[in-house]
């Protein structure tokens, strides 16, 4: 705990596609997500936030929740690589093994689900870092970049 009292736990990432149909296809080939609710009403903050959304889904394995929604007049294009944005986002897996099955799938995913790629880049090889954590880095087909973790048996799983 912090020394504010506050204790915050990460919830769900949030990608905003053009695509969602698409989108959440490819989520379900690659990670096997399900769908665990959808909404298409919002309030008027929302709007207010995200203006022209029309629609917003979470896919869910495990603990971990992604948020994808589509906005009208979406502009298809992404940020500037040295424009200020979360990077990529971590993810922990059990195992090293589970770097090499996630990277399989991938592969899998992006031969059965007919989409249209923002960036055509393969995932990364597997690597380990000198502080023993092991790492695979993919896009998803909206360019987003995640990395795949495992930290190894001496560090601690957080």
């Amino acid at each position: 705990m912090s020394g504010f009292g506050i204790s915050p736990r990460f919830n769900h990432i949030a990608i905003q596609t053009d695509d969602l149909d698409s989108t959440i296809s490819w989520y379900e080939a690659f990670l096997g997500v399900t769908v665990e609710w959808s909404l298409d009403s919002f309030s008027p903050l929302t709007r207010h936030r995200l203006p022209g959304i029309r629609k917003l889904v979470e896919l869910k394995i495990g603990d971990l929740r992604i948020h994808v929604f589509d906005r009208a007049d979406h502009s298809r294009e992404g940020p500037r690589p040295l424009d200020y944005q979360f990077q990529h986002v971590g993810i922990s897996v059990e195992s090293s093994e589970d770097l090499v099955r996630l990277r399989e799938r991938w592969f899998l995913a992006r031969e059965r689900i007919d989409v249209r790629w923002n960036r055509p880049d393969p995932p990364s090889d597997i690597v380990t870092d000198a502080d023993g954590v092991s790492s695979l880095y993919l896009l998803d087909p909206n360019g987003l970049e995640l990395e795949f973790l495992y930290p190894g048996e001496g560090l601690a799983h957080e």
